[in-house]
């Protein structure tokens, strides 16, 4: 019964870190952009959230209602203003600018808040859970963020397929040229991509803060989990990356059972597998 309790926590787990993952393969599908930075957006998010929480004196999860608009305007002035501008047949300036925002954004929040960690104090809600059967028991805090990282791929993908948005979005993606001459402004279109991206960033690093504590310096290793969610389940595809996030969590807890110390090397074990089997992933987007 312990390895199946690991499963399901494992599958949980795989939610939060499908919500570290979403916005890159949001972004890799619109502009083909690499974003180095992601998982310093994600603590810078995390800091945002904890500051609501101090400064308003509200729950962690109410600071969400401006820790996201708040990401997703960040995401539009940085796509606007820089990003943009390294866009091109050359993926090196997008990731030089992008590793140079990561450099940035740890020093910044280490002057402001210092390398101590932090976390966010959600309650009672962080340990209670839901008896399900003997030895298996649901928390509520983990089923709350599957559960939204499950409606906000599901959002994302009601966007791209059924809006105008998401219709520009494909069209700037396929030919960012022939979108141009059809009328799409392809920097407010990619500027709307990344906000979009960072609103989901915002509520990944508002769970984060929840969850654990957090410093300025583990940015790269929630990037790291990201990059292996997206890879596992395909490049541009969303539900892949839900189940990629899903692959990751359970090889981590898988590991953890065996032995404390294989928590983090399963699941970089279970990506490197997935690699050499499936190079593009498990589910790549089919271009059509």
């Amino acid at each position: 019964m312990e390895w199946v309790n690991a499963i399901v926590q494992g599958v949980l787990l795989g939610g939060l870190y499908a919500l570290f993952a979403a916005g890159l393969s949001l972004i890799f599908g619109v502009m083909r952009l690499v974003n180095i930075a992601h998982g310093d957006l994600i603590v810078l998010a995390a800091y945002l959230g904890l500051t609501t929480t101090i400064a308003l004196g509200v729950h962690p999860l109410t600071s969400l209602m401006i820790a996201v608009p708040a990401m997703a305007a960040i995401g539009y002035v940085l796509q606007r203003g820089v990003l943009n501008r390294t866009l091109g047949d050359d993926i090196l300036p997008p990731l030089l600018v992008t590793f140079g925002l990561s450099v940035i954004i740890q020093n910044g929040l280490l002057e402001i808040y210092t390398a101590d960690s932090q976390k966010m104090n959600a309650g009672a809600i962080e340990t209670a859970s839901l008896e399900v059967t003997g030895g298996i028991s649901l928390g509520v805090l983990p089923l709350i963020m599957f559960a939204t990282a499950v409606a906000v791929i599901a959002g994302l993908q009601l966007v791209f397929y059924r809006t105008a948005l998401g219709r520009a979005f494909r069209a700037t993606s396929d030919n960012q040229d022939i979108a141009q001459l059809m009328g799409l402004n392809k920097a407010h279109v990619f500027g709307l991509a990344m906000a979009l991206s960072l609103a989901v960033v915002g509520i990944a690093g508002v769970f984060l803060g929840i969850r654990t504590s957090f410093d300025p310096a583990i940015g790269p290793g929630r990037l790291i989990f990201g990059f292996e969610a997206v890879i596992i389940g395909g490049l541009g595809n969303l539900w892949g990356t839900l189940a990629g996030g899903i692959i990751l969590g359970v090889s981590q807890n898988i590991g953890a059972q065996i032995h404390p110390g294989w928590q983090t090397l399963a699941g970089h074990l279970a990506f490197l597998f997935v690699l050499a089997v499936r190079p593009r992933g498990l589910f790549p987007r089919i271009e059509g």
